[in-house]
């Protein structure tokens, strides 16, 4: 048996929030709930958003001894410093790049559970969906943390090639951030937003979507009988502009889709195409949504 795949993820970043104030900050403006992380290693995945309700950052947060450690995307850490150091007001909080001590990895496969053994690194399960594995925060400077991560190598490929096949969406790659609500991205089936644990910035525009039911549009899987064209390319009903795909790989791909809009020309026969490729649209079993449910959405 071979062991777990593990792969360097270079456009992860990593920021420490340490102090007394730490937990309360996080609770008052992220969409996740931080009063789950009450153990070391307990991690959400969340966001923060514009007071209007979309985007600006999404990441991971993970609890280490009295601090905690966000995960995001390295090109989003000066501006999520930024952001944070606003809301920090007079709290006593510490907010730091910690992008070049640490190293992201993900790991997944057989026996990925037991990088949670360690004591050398910071390991944490993937919070958006167990097929995803863990994520492993490795000390740069620390040879011995290094050789304790066993597994073997994969490429980045391999890495997207997995997150496509479940379904699961990546900023930058499948929405762009400042332009998408929570529940386009599928923060509400990925456990990235709270709806009992009060405000947060923009939480009354997403408790409202949550509520009425009105998100028409959805990252979710395309897939071909043959190769995909190029990320960006877009996805039509008939003649009707649907979306774009995000992340390909092979003939699958995760794309942004009105998926009433998809769902009304199916029923009327039409096809779906990515450029000029035939596709199909589908739902992950592990989301509680389906085509019909956004086209009632959007009536």
């Amino acid at each position: 048996m071979t062991g777990p795949n593990c792969v360097l993820l270079p456009d992860r970043g990593v920021i420490g929030v340490t102090g007394p104030d730490a937990e309360k900050l996080l609770q008052g403006v992220i969409t996740g709930d931080m009063e789950l992380l009450k153990e070391d290693r307990n991690a959400l995945h969340a966001g923060l958003l514009t007071p209007q309700g979309k985007i600006l950052f999404d990441f991971f947060v993970v609890r280490s001894g009295d601090g905690f450690f966000i995960e995001t995307g390295r090109e989003q850490v000066a501006d999520l410093l930024k952001r944070l150091s606003m809301y920090k007001l007079r709290a006593d909080v510490g907010i730091a790049d910690e992008s070049s001590a640490y190293s992201v990895v993900a790991v997944w496969g057989n026996d990925a559970g037991s990088v949670m053994s360690r004591s050398e690194y910071v390991a944490f399960a993937d919070p958006r969906l167990p097929a995803m594995g863990f994520r492993v925060l490795l000390p740069t400077d620390s040879s011995v943390a290094q050789e304790q991560l066993r597994g073997d190598a994969v490429g980045l490929e391999d890495y997207q090639s997995m997150r496509v096949g479940f379904g699961v969406p990546e900023a930058g790659k499948d929405y762009q951030l400042g332009q998408t609500f929570p529940h386009e991205a599928l923060f509400d089936q990925l456990g990235g937003v709270s709806f009992t644990k009060g405000c947060f910035v923009g939480q009354e525009v997403v408790s409202r979507m949550q509520h009425r039911g009105t998100a028409r549009k959805r990252v979710v899987p395309v897939v071909a009988s043959g190769s995909l064209p190029e990320s960006g390319s877009e996805v039509r009903a008939g003649s009707s502009l649907i979306g774009t795909l995000g992340s390909v790989s092979g003939n699958s791909a995760l794309g942004l889709l009105r998926l009433d809009r998809a769902a009304e020309a199916m029923a009327k026969g039409e096809a779906l195409k990515a450029g000029e490729v035939p596709v199909s649209i589908e739902i992950p079993d592990w989301a509680t949504f389906g085509l019909g449910d956004e086209a009632e959405a959007g009536k």
